[in-house]
């Protein structure tokens, strides 16, 4: 039975790889031909063995088939490409808790009826309401919205689309997990009307009261610091946590505690179940009537149930409560065999439910943790104090994750195990129930003790975040490194009794000793990443690294360098930066440089911006890019070929003219990086330094901009392959269908990290020239594809 369920999962889990939807007739006829198969009962021999594989088979064929036909239902709801960027009204209910930011609010929308003639769109979909805070003598024009209200907007929308970088965060899987076929903003100056404060259905009530839930919190721990903790441990409100504080729970590894995790859901279950069983069995009647296991298993069940609901019914809440379900009806029912097949039936009813968990890294991590305690505890013979195995499950826990969180995030909490043994009791048996049991209280008092023991233990885990070997970080290892980890942890963490378990500490070695392929000297890789509307460059060769641009900001405490950059260089390797590149100030390319900065040691940066900005007072040593700075790295010649010198003392040059142009130079090739200049610096490049323009390959200037790639520099630099960096659908138009046809017209290949994802380009020292965009490699049945603009495979020439 585990196994056929294992089976199961990896079925839908093969889905999930897949970059287009297969027809999955021959899956289900495989599946029934096995299914068909259980009717035999050979004892023995070859057939029992026939038999068996041909189960297991159907079963991994069900997953697959499961997951396509779920997968078909919900693509079936998604978004024409000709409605993109259309004004459409419709009218719907605020389906969830909005979430307000500096500029804007976002919320979650269910479309009921679409008002503008033959449009078409999803049901269930995410719109931005933009506007001003408050300011002196002006109110805010940011609305204030209730879950539960009926409105008639006006929106434009999109398809889901994210960035897609290597070892980056994929926001289109997050999208279709939870089945937000479309992302939007609703239309300034149009119609916007609230049709009614309250529409009466079940699951805007749940909503309503968590807003009101949360209201409450607020008001009564105003100005708090850690307030938002308590929101999230009340109602699942993780968003309320700004984003300094969820760095001190990663660096500790208690970030999992920080909202209404399978953790705290299942120790409310317990709480309640121990209640329930502890009154039940003194009453005779009740007693007699139903016996106390089960009384208190269905009473575990609804607790369970109704926190996850108080939570949103988040994805994680609602894998625990369909394994706290099994259990419960193993109970009733009398047929626990075994808690690993308890285990197994939960797994199963999870992915059943929920095809799309295998993608949640959460989903490996609390199975994974739960199936690890039960191999170090159950079936053991030797009976030890309490305090020795829980000393044992801890480390046990700690070791048996290293390699997910390293293949996944590659980073682990050193000081985890000690910050988990105080914040999960003091978290999960003092704070959480005291929120919960606070927000029912007409008075303050109980929500203030919470915050009171709150703030004791985030001093604590705030002293273990900022010790200087905190957290391992390192590159991301292969897979087979990983797998090879898992089977040496599961002979290092077994039975006493086991011959040479020491053994198993062997196989961890490959995690952290097989690092990333090297370039060789006089090669050079340039990757431009997908940042969205903005530009970020990592330029690579045999022993150093250099960062050309730092991407935008997102908002308020988040910005590409913290979301993508840091992330991509650490996987691959990056421990320091030998410099970075700010080309000029234009926010969409200095956005991320702080991030950068405060997460990697650098040598020195080179920029354009004046040299009080912030930013150049963080960065030290700064130095101002001219034409005609030079150095040598492996081989391979950096030359700065724009702005001149005397360019600063004209304040008529916009920021643009004055960007860092760079020229990389190998035995095998050139490359030229120009930043965000138009027509006069190009025009002045052509004068100054034609014969140094010419390159192999090209980031277009300003985006692709109709500003910049005048004819006469597109001819002078003649590049075969040439990189747009622009974000989806960006309001600028860029880049402009004229400025492509310009570079495909003279022979040019031309790639773009809102089709291609990041492009990763490399020049050997014989000449060969590899061009791989992201999501040639990576590609994924759910991702939207750019119509009629299809992605190239890699190339190589």
């Amino acid at each position: 039975m585990r196994l056929n369920i294992l089976c199961f999962v990896a079925g839908a889990w093969w889905l999930q790889q897949q970059p287009v939807l297969p027809d999955s007739g021959w899956v289900w006829a495989l599946a029934a031909a096995g299914l068909a198969a259980t009717v035999a009962r050979p004892e023995s021999g070859i057939l029992w063995l026939l038999r068996e594989l041909l189960v297991k088979a159907a079963c991994l064929a069900l997953g697959f088939a499961w997951g396509a036909w779920c997968a078909q239902q919900r693509l079936a709801d998604s978004l024409p490409a000709g409605w993109e960027g259309r004004d459409i009204a419709v009218v719907g209910v605020v389906a969830g808790l909005p979430q307000a930011y500096e500029r804007s609010v976002r919320f979650e929308f269910d479309v009921e009826r679409v008002l503008t003639p033959q449009a078409r769109m999803p049901r269930h979909i995410v719109l931005s309401w933009w506007g001003s805070p408050a300011r002196e003598g002006r109110p805010s024009t940011l609305p204030a919205l209730e879950p539960g209200e009926r409105w008639q907007l006006t929106v434009r929308l999109k398809r889901p689309h994210g960035t897609a970088n290597p070892h980056g965060f994929d926001y289109e899987a997050w999208l279709f997990e939870r089945n937000l076929r479309a992302t939007g903003y609703v239309r300034p100056r149009m119609p916007r009307v609230r049709l009614e404060t309250m529409v009466h259905e079940l699951k805007y009530w749940i909503e309503r009261t968590r807003s009101s839930i949360r209201a409450r919190i607020h008001a009564a721990l105003p100005d708090e610091p850690h307030a938002g903790i308590i929101a999230a441990l009340a109602i699942g409100d993780q968003r309320a946590i700004p984003p300094e504080q969820w760095q001190t729970f990663t660096r500790t590894g208690v970030n999992h505690l920080m909202s209404i995790s399978g953790l705290h859901v299942t120790m409310v279950s317990g709480l309640v179940f121990a209640l329930v069983y502890g009154l039940w069995r003194r009453v005779a009647t009740l007693t007699l009537a139903l016996p106390a296991l089960k009384a208190a298993a269905a009473g575990a069940l609804a607790a369970a149930f109704l926190y996850a609901l108080l939570a949103g019914y988040a994805v994680p809440a609602q894998r625990t409560v369909y394994m706290l379900a099994v259990i419960a009806a193993a109970l009733w029912l009398g047929v626990i065999e075994s808690a690993s097949v308890v285990l197994c039936v939960a797994l199963f009813a999870v992915v059943l439910l929920d095809p799309w968990a295998v993608l949640a890294p959460g989903f490996w991590l609390s199975f994974g943790a739960v199936a690890v305690i039960l191999y170090v505890t159950v079936g053991r013979i030797r009976r030890e104090h309490w305090l020795a195995s829980w000393v044992r499950v801890q480390i046990a826990v700690t070791l048996a994750l290293i390699p997910p969180l390293l293949a996944m995030f590659q980073q682990t909490s050193i000081v985890s195990p000690l910050a988990n043994a105080i914040a999960i009791p003091v978290v999960s048996l003092v704070v959480a129930p005291l929120a919960l049991i606070g927000v029912a209280m007409p008075f303050d008092l109980v929500l203030q003790c919470a915050l009171l023991v709150m703030n004791g233990c985030m001093a604590l885990l705030e002293w273990l975040s900022l010790l200087p070997d905190a957290v391992w970080q390192q590159h991301a290892p292969p897979a087979w490194a990983v797998i090879v980890a898992v089977a040496a942890l599961a002979w290092l963490l077994a039975p006493r009794g086991l011959p040479a378990r020491w053994l198993g500490a062997i196989g961890l070695l490959p995690l952290f000793a097989v690092l990333p392929a090297a370039l060789e000297p006089g090669d050079v890789e340039m990757v431009a990443l997908d940042v969205g509307q903005g530009q970020s460059v990592v330029v690579r060769t045999a022993k150093h690294a250099l960062l050309y641009d730092a991407g935008p900001a997102f908002g308020s405490g988040a910005d590409s360098g913290s979301r993508i950059i840091v992330p991509y260089l650490r996987a691959t390797g990056v421990k320091r930066l030998d410099g970075v590149v700010v080309t000029h100030d234009d926010d969409d390319h200095w956005g991320g440089a702080a991030s950068v900065l405060q997460a990697l040691p650098t040598d020195w940066v080179l920029t354009s911006l004046p040299d009080f900005d912030p930013l150049v007072v963080q960065a030290q040593p700064a130095l101002r890019c001219e034409a005609g700075q030079k150095w040598h790295w492996d081989g391979v010649r950096f030359e700065v070929l724009h702005p001149s010198r005397e360019s600063y003392e004209d304040p008529r040059i916009k920021d643009n003219d004055r960007g860092c142009v760079l020229k990389v130079e190998a035995p095998g090739g050139r490359m030229l990086l120009p930043a965000d200049i138009e027509r006069r610096s190009e025009e002045e490049l052509l004068v100054r330094s034609r014969d140094r323009l010419r390159a192999d390959v090209l980031l277009a200037p300003h985006h692709g901009s109709r500003t910049s790639s005048i004819p006469e520099f597109v001819q002078a630099v003649s590049p075969r392959t040439v990189v747009f960096t622009a974000g989806y659908r960006n309001r600028l138009g860029h880049p402009h269908r004229e400025v492509m046809g310009r570079y495909r017209n003279a022979g040019a290949r031309t790639y773009r990290t809102d089709r291609d994802g990041a492009v990763t380009i490399a020049i050997r020292a014989d000449g060969a020239i590899r061009v791989t965009p992201y999501r040639a490699v990576y590609r994924r049945y759910w991702q939207t594809a750019l119509a009629g603009d299809p992605v190239p495979d890699t190339e190589e020439f």
